[in-house]
This record gives structure tokens, C-alpha cells and sequence, in this order.
């Protein structure tokens, strides 16, 4: 009996170790996802703290609800601590450039990454029409548009039919040859307002790196430009740009949100992700397997970067004169890690209306205003399926619905069609362009279970609310 005593009190307490090492390991991504989320949404937008934290951030995950924190309006930070197993994280703002959370680094240090230099930030022109400007004129609505299907299928989008996974709609825009013919908005919301699109940044660095070889500074067949991987007998020297696109680098990245993977230690504890990324060693040879990874799109950003100046600065400016002030897409951040680089697999903000017109540019094959932003070409390279992906659903940094080489039933979204692309975000964010269709759909939101956002149905009531012409 003793002995049993023994083995039961001796089970509990390698438990209870493993509970304290779970939980030590979970509350540091906790303390960081907190601090740089609520950073964020106070800062680039004015939301509400408490709002935030209880409705997007504590449903994220249980242990999120042992952590506290602390804004400084004055300073613009958010400390976030939980439980004091850990330090706390500290997210800080800059204008323009959104929040970092300062991984070995201080406030001051990360002020100064912006100091001189930052080419101010156009606005929005309130009285040209979309996509030039923010005058939208809605009807008369082309014949072909069941007016009465296109607005059910908005507002069912806003709809919870289950309280207790709820949708968290907070926009939808629909364009149709090149005019917006639908939006809504939640409470709180408007056409001005900024809105995380996590992974749909990937997308957004996908058209950075294109702009690059259009100007002939990146080859993307050539060995990707990371210095870390310089030595030749090295096998890493060997990933070319186009590789790490399609996310068939053959790095040894894992792509789980918890305690203790790579995507969340990137996120949440590297000062560089980029260099947390490139010193992955290889899983496999390049070009063997296609696996999604957060870390090569990071890798890629910081490719732009020390392509165009080094700096933060000249990543930003490139940014906005190559891409978005040409776009008009005046709200678009994307948010820096403590390095001074673009976290280009998931920090880009912007209003749904910039987030449409992205989709429009690429629908327009890269050209906008006339003028060709993209090398003729580039978009039917991103949209072409990576040869290793299973079910043809993956191009260079967009998602396909093409389906598997040889048998097209075999896709994502089978009540879709096939020439659908899009870009996809952690919570349902979408920017879907079907080109056959002539149609770019924006749903923004933070839908904490995936299962309660039926976005494949979404997406056809939109199209079934438009007659083929």
C-alpha cells in the first residue's frame, strides 16, 4: 500500500512539473500576443482596451485569461504579464510603422530605428471615386446583380447563429468590375478603419519581392541573397528565392500555434525573425516538400529590406512609394519586428476598401492606373499551384483552388471555381479574386473557431447573387 502511496503521489507530482512547465512555456507567447495585439488595435485605431482583451484576445486561448496588463498612453505601451513565471513583454508604438514588441531591445532603441527619413503617409481622397478615392457609389447596381441575394448574403455574414462560437464580422466589401456594389460594417467599424489581415500579409510580400524583380534587383531562381547560408557546403546556399515563395525550402519550420513550436517562438520571442528562420537547418532537400511556413515569408521580407537600403526606413519607403501610395492605399501599415524588418507573414493593417483594391490590383494582373507595378507575368507565376502541393491550393505566398494535378474535384472549396485564388488570414480574413468572375470579396473579422465561419458558402451566395454574363 505504501509503495501505491508512493507511485500516486510520485504521478502527481510529475504532473504538476509538466502543468507549471506547460503553463511557463504558454505565458511568455501569451504576455507578447496580449502586448502587441491591444498595441496595436488602441494605438493604429482607438479601440477600446477591455473590449479587446476579453473579445478578441482571452477566446484566442483559456491561459490567456491569467494575463494582465498595463497601457501607457503617454508613452504608447502596452506591458502585458501573466502570473510572474516569466518577465513581462512590453509592445511598443511608432507612428506609421504600428507596434513592436521590444525582444532585447528597449523603447528608445526601437524610436530611433525611425527617427529621420519616413516619407510621410498620403491620405485617402475623399471625393474621387473607388478605387481612386473613398466616394463610393453603390447604385444603380449593374443588371446582372440580384440586388436583394447580394445584400442577404452580406448581412448573413454579420449573422451568430451560435453565441458561443461567434463569426466576429467586422467587414465586408465586395467589388465587381472594378466598382465596390457591396459593404457593411460591424458596430464600431467603419470604411476608415484598419484591420488586421495576419497571413494575408504574406501576400502583400509576395508583391514587394515582385516589384524587386521587375526592377532587376532579385532573381528569384538564383540561391535566395541570406548571408547566413553563403558557405557552399552548406545545402541551404542552394534555396533559391522561388523556393522559399512557394514555401518548398526544404527548412525545418513548424507551423503550430503553442507553446514551444517555431511560428509562436518567431512571433513572440525573436528579436530577428528572420534570422530565427534562416537558421532552421533543413528538414529535407529544397524542392522535396511543400509545407506552409510562416518563417520563409519573414525570411523574404527581410530579402526586400537589405535589398532596397538595410533599413527599416527604406523598407518602408519602398513600401509606400512602389506599392501602396501607387495603390491608394493610404491606411496600409505593416508592422516591423525589434530588428527593423517587415513581419511579412503576418502584421499588415489596413481598411477592407485597401485590402479590396490589393485584390483589385491583382486581378488586373499587376497593372494599375496603367501602369504596370508587376513584371507581365507575375501574377500567373503566384497563382500557378507549387507542383508538391497536395490539392494544387498553394502559388507563391497567394492560396489556390485549383485542386490536385489530374483530378480538380479534389480542391479546397469544390462549389467554387477553380480559377479562385486568395489570400487568407488566422481568424478568416479573405481577400478572394475569381478572375472568371470578374469579382474581388473582402470579409474581415476575428472568428476564433473556424468552424462557426462558413466561408466557402459565403463566398458563393456572393456569387450566386451575380448572373454569369
Amino acid at each position: 500500500m505504501r509503495k501505491i502511496i508512493y507511485g500516486i503521489v510520485l504521478i502527481l507530482l510529475i504532473a504538476l512539473g509538466l502543468g507549471i512547465y506547460f503553463v511557463d512555456s504558454a505565458l511568455p507567447i501569451g504576455n507578447g500576443y496580449t502586448a502587441k495585439y491591444l498595441c496595436s488595435e488602441i494605438f493604429l485605431f482607438g479601440r477600446d482596451d477591455k473590449y479587446v482583451f476579453d473579445h478578441d484576445i482571452k477566446p484566442t486561448n483559456r491561459l490567456f485569461s491569467l494575463i494582465s496588463y498595463l497601457v501607457d498612453y503617454k508613452d504608447k505601451t502596452v506591458t502585458a504579464m501573466g502570473l510572474g513565471f516569466r518577465k513581462p513583454l512590453t509592445a511598443v508604438y511608432r507612428d506609421g510603422f504600428g507596434c513592436t514588441l521590444a525582444i532585447n531591445c528597449t523603447r528608445d532603441e526601437l524610436l530611433k530605428q525611425v527617427q529621420m527619413g519616413a516619407l510621410p503617409r498620403k491620405k485617402h481622397e475623399p471625393n474621387l471615386v473607388w478605387p481612386q478615392g473613398e466616394k463610393v457609389n453603390i447604385e444603380p447596381l449593374p443588371p446582372e446583380v440580384d440586388k436583394e441575394r447580394l445584400n442577404k448574403a452580406v448581412a448573413d455574414a454579420f449573422k451568430e447563429p451560435l453565441p458561443k462560437n461567434k463569426r466576429n464580422t467586422q467587414g465586408v466589401v465586395v467589388v465587381y468590375k472594378s466598382r465596390i456594389i457591396a459593404e457593411k460594417y460591424a458596430e464600431g467599424f467603419s470604411p476608415a478603419t484598419p484591420i488586421l489581415g495576419w497571413s494575408m500579409t504574406k501576400s502583400i510580400t509576395n508583391a514587394l519581392c515582385g516589384i524587386l524583380v521587375k526592377q532587376k534587383k532579385l532573381d528569384i531562381m538564383k540561391p535566395a541573397p541570406v548571408a547566413a547560408w553563403k558557405n557552399p557546403d552548406d545545402l541551404r546556399s542552394t534555396i533559391t528565392l522561388d523556393q522559399l515563395l512557394r514555401m518548398s525550402s526544404g527548412l525545418k519550420f513548424v507551423e503550430i500555434y503553442g507553446p514551444l513550436k517555431d511560428v509562436t517562438d518567431m512571433l513572440y520571442g525573436s528579436k530577428s525573425m528572420a534570422e530565427y528562420a534562416w537558421e532552421k537547418p533543413l528538414g529535407t532537400k529544397p524542392d522535396n516538400e511543400w509545407y506552409y511556413s510562416s518563417g520563409t515569408a519573414n525570411i523574404i521580407a527581410r530579402i526586400v529590406r537589405d535589398t532596397v537600403g538595410g533599413t527599416l526606413v527604406d523598407e518602408y519607403n519602398f513600401a509606400r512609394i512602389n506599392l501602396f501610395d501607387k495603390l491608394n492605399m493610404c491606411s496600409a501599415v505593416i508592422e516591423p519586428d525589434a530588428s527593423g524588418s517587415f513581419v511579412g507573414s503576418s502584421y499588415m493593417f489596413a481598411t477592407p476598401r485597401d485590402w479590396a483594391r490589393f485584390g483589385l490590383f491583382t486581378l488586373n494582373d499587376g497593372v494599375w492606373n496603367g501602369e504596370r507595378i508587376l513584371l507581365e507575368g507575375w501574377i500567373k507565376y503566384s497563382i500557378t499551384p507549387t507542383p508538391l502541393a497536395p490539392k494544387g491550393e498553394y502559388g507563391a505566398l497567394f492560396w489556390l483552388n485549383a485542386g490536385e494535378k489530374g483530378n480538380p474535384k479534389n480542391r479546397m472549396y469544390p462549389s467554387l471555381p477553380t480559377d479562385l485564388y486568395y489570400l487568407s488570414g488566422f481568424n478568416g480574413q479573405v481577400v478572394a479574386v475569381i478572375p472568371s468572375r470578374d469579382i474581388v470579396i473582402v470579409r474581415m473579422g476575428v472568428t476564433h473557431n473556424l468552424s462557426s465561419w462558413p466561408q466557402e458558402e459565403f463566398i458563393k451566395q456572393v456569387l450566386d447573387s451575380i448572373l454569369k454574363r
